[in-house]
């Protein structure tokens, strides 16, 4: 009976090398270091702890993993929050053709904003046996990455920085560029500044708006919450225009204040488009009646009318140096993880009216 009950405890409940570790009272890495025969060296007492404690447990190891020890996968995982902005996919452009370069393949994974879709991607590429991804990851959970690390696949985090997981991470300096695209305002005349935005969910937009607040703070210009406009949610759409169609809602928002701005920082590019459209609807010409700024530089900001002053944010290196990294990760055994953060610069065009100069 007793025997029945475990065995049945078994099948409800797979055991991982958290167990095993739990149990051995050492690191799910040690873990998977003894059990696979890594080479790696740890001392005779704890490898027979953990070997102890394996049988105890009943644990089997997963093929998959064992697959991935031996490298034999060319494939790499590339997990982003949309395929509809363009700043991703010049990302994906920067990681295709390093990851070409050096032999190996991308598959390319759209999370849709969704975190259960992001962590099902995640677990699709464990079992696909890839050995390394990339990943810009809008989950706060990231024990899946973890686990994933434990048995041999490098990561690689891009633009949504997460200090819960060591790897190596490519990020911008976001709070830099929220302070020179708000301080180009203000050396433009404007004072009324607002910040358009998607829901501050993600590390980078809070970044953002901290360094419109640093900015407005180091000009002595008071910090009005009405001059914050954010959507209430945030979801991908079937046409894939989230943050146009996002910019047009919060360009009715601005319309409603009773003090409205002279300026709108918004977060991204394409929100700023969209906000441009917005207010082209109410007949608010930009940048004569409202100055707009974005925060990308994606190329299509150069093409519309006006053409968009916005922060330059280097999406394709941003690519290329996350996939050059991981595949470094890969090939070498000695390899440290190394955190590179990306600096902004300004793109001046004509979508901001200069307030000080006498028409």
């Amino acid at each position: 009976m007793v025997n029945q009950m475990k065995e049945q405890t078994n099948k409800t409940k797979k055991v991982t090398i958290y167990d095993v570790a739990a149990e051995a009272g050492t690191s799910a890495a040690t873990v998977s270091r003894v059990l696979s025969n890594s080479g790696y060296p740890v001392k005779e007492e704890v490898r027979q702890r953990i070997i102890d404690a394996a049988k105890k447990l009943n644990y089997t190891p997963n093929m998959v993993g064992r697959m991935l020890k031996k490298n034999i996968s060319m494939d790499i995982g590339v997990i982003i929050p949309t395929i509809s902005n363009p700043f991703y996919s010049q990302i994906i452009l920067g990681i295709e053709q390093e990851a070409r370069q050096r032999g190996y393949n991308i598959l390319l994974c759209n999370s849709f904003r969704d975190s259960e879709t992001e962590r099902k991607y995640i677990n699709s590429l464990y079992q696909k046996q890839v050995r390394g991804i990339v990943i810009s990851s809008i989950g706060e959970n990231h024990d899946y990455l973890k686990e994933l690390q434990a048995n041999g696949v490098r990561i690689v985090v891009f633009d949504q920085w997460t200090d819960d997981i060591k790897c190596s991470k490519v990020g911008f300096n976001y709070i830099k560029g929220g302070l020179m695209a708000v301080e180009h305002l203000i050396s433009m005349g404007h004072r009324k500044i607002a910040f358009a935005t998607s829901p501050l969910t993600r590390r980078s937009r809070r970044e953002t708006m901290e360094g419109f607040r640093l900015a407005l703070l180091k000009h002595g210009i008071p910090f009005e919450e009405d001059y914050v406009i954010e959507s209430e949610s945030e979801e991908e759409q079937e046409n894939g225009t989230y943050e146009f169609e996002n910019g047009k809602k919060l360009a009715v928002k601005i319309m409603d204040l009773k003090d409205k701005p002279t300026a709108v920082f918004a977060v991204n590019d394409m929100t700023a488009i969209g906000i441009i459209q917005g207010l082209t609807n109410y007949g608010v010409r930009v940048p004569e009646d409202i100055s707009v700024i974005g925060f990308d530089n994606i190329e299509i900001s150069s093409m519309i009318n006006p053409p968009l002053t916005t922060v330059n944010q280097p999406s394709f290196e941003t690519g290329r140096l996350a996939c050059k990294l991981l595949l470094d990760s890969m090939n070498d055994n000695g390899y440290e993880d190394v955190s590179v953060v990306l600096e902004p610069s300004l793109i001046i065009r004509k979508s901001v009216r200069n307030l000080l100069q006498k028409t």
